[in-house]
């Protein structure tokens, strides 16, 4: 399959399209008019209408303007993670390393009694009946990964090294997390602390983007960065202060626990993902 000749501007064209496509993502969450904030479950369910199109329409532009050396060589499932080769690893390898990386947090939440609610069916339940939920934990992390992982990346390849695109993809999705601030001022709080909020949040998405973008590039799969985001939305930003107001013994403690997952994470970062463990054809060459 042959994608847009990119050979005339392979870096227009490789700069460009990824940010058509992160508005392409943004502007389908504003097509919709309503009174509503973005909790409401009207403007929740008019989004994942959104969500599903931009999904479902994402790989035209790979298609159009994706890496040639990827169009030419493999299918369009393969460029963007959909295979079964080395899945299950790919679905429990990176979420496993994730995990080990929010091993304080994990610590945290496992003595602390509201963990308990999470083994009551109940609760669940109520979960599976949120629409907050399955925003959070299902359809926005879906419908992200595959448009700024599985469709960007390659886009990016066709100019920028992997490393580079690991390194520029994130960005486009930092950006496309800045909208939140202009529904904190429609609710009321103050320019500033807005403008302060999603500085906060563009810089932790795009941490996160990186890593993530790592994740497809190096495992080759859609559902690791998925999965990971997921579990990383569930969890939510660790709570410093919280740590801070234990009794010294514990504070200490738990802290020690905090430094050990970051450690044992970049330790074991480049071995657990290692391409060759994902069957990683697609990108293995250029990871």
């Amino acid at each position: 399959m042959g994608g847009y000749n990119q050979e005339d501007n392979p870096f227009l064209v490789s700069s460009l399209t990824p940010v058509f496509l992160a508005a392409f993502y943004v502007g389908s969450l504003y097509v919709w008019p309503t009174k509503h904030d973005r909790d409401h479950p009207d403007t929740i369910k008019r989004r994942f209408i959104s969500a599903a199109f931009v999904t479902v329409f994402s790989p035209v532009f790979l298609i159009y303007f994706g890496a040639p050396h990827l169009l030419n060589k493999y299918s369009i499932p393969e460029i963007v993670g959909l295979r079964l080769d080395g899945l299950v690893a790919a679905l429990v390898y990176p979420l496993v390393l994730t995990i080990i990386l929010f091993l304080g947090p994990t610590v945290v939440l496992l003595t602390d009694s509201r963990f308990l609610s999470f083994c009551c069916p109940a609760v669940w339940k109520q979960n599976l009946q949120d629409w907050i939920w399955w925003r959070n934990h299902i359809v926005a992390p879906f419908s992200e990964e595959f448009t700024f992982r599985a469709c960007m990346v390659p886009i990016l390849l066709g100019y920028y090294t992997p490393s580079q695109a690991v390194l520029i993809s994130p960005l486009f999705f930092g950006v496309a997390h800045l909208h939140h601030m202009i529904e904190r001022i429609r609710k009321g709080q103050g320019v500033m602390l807005s403008f302060l909020v999603s500085l906060f949040q563009f810089t932790y998405t795009t941490v996160f983007g990186m890593y993530s973008s790592l994740l497809f590039v190096r495992t080759g799969h859609f559902v690791a960065p998925f999965v990971v985001h997921s579990y990383c939305n569930f969890m939510g930003f660790p709570d410093i202060t919280e740590v801070m107001n234990f009794e010294p013994k514990k504070r200490v403690i738990i802290s020690g626990v905090f430094v050990l997952g970051l450690v044992s994470f970049c330790y074991l970062l480049n071995i657990i993902l290692e391409p060759s463990m994902y069957n990683n054809n697609v990108y293995m060459t250029v990871a």
